[in-house]
């Protein structure tokens, strides 16, 4: 498989800034990687509570990560502000991929850049359900 190229900041049409945090750097004095995972989540999830997509304590569906992966590129580090950027790859009846970058404080070139596919489920039974059409509208927008 070939390595693919970092992405660019104008790769993505929503993003939030995200503070890195004292207990995420590692050993190597970086961020570790599996925390890449946690901004990946933080985006994703932030988006959909704010669109009033996902009620995390009491909605009828939920989203479970079915599959994940992620590229790295470059360090981020403690103190620093990381953007998280997202855009949504595909929509299916009940899942979505995600594709999610992470940017360096002032920098327009992906220090780490992966994916999430969540499948959406509903809450009682954990059987995958169709998407509404509110998500499908807004997932819509952020579809490139």
């Amino acid at each position: 498989m070939a390595r693919p190229e970092a992405h660019r900041r104008t790769d993505y049409p929503h993003a939030r800034d995200i503070a890195t945090r004292w207990m995420d750097n590692d050993a190597y004095g970086h961020v570790n990687n599996v925390v890449h995972y946690a901004y990946f989540d933080t985006v994703v999830n932030d988006w959909l509570i704010r669109q009033g997509l996902l009620d995390v304590r009491e909605g009828a569906i939920i989203g479970l990560v079915v599959e994940t992966g992620c590229h790295y590129f470059d360090s981020l580090t403690y103190p620093e502000t990381v953007t998280a950027a997202m855009r949504v790859a595909h929509v299916g009846n009940s899942s979505v991929r995600y594709e999610v970058a992470l940017f360096g404080e002032g920098k327009d070139s992906a220090a780490a850049q992966g994916h999430f596919v969540h499948v959406y489920v509903d809450r009682a039974t954990r059987r995958p359900t169709a998407l509404p059409q509110a998500w499908r509208r807004a997932l819509e927008a952020l579809r490139r």
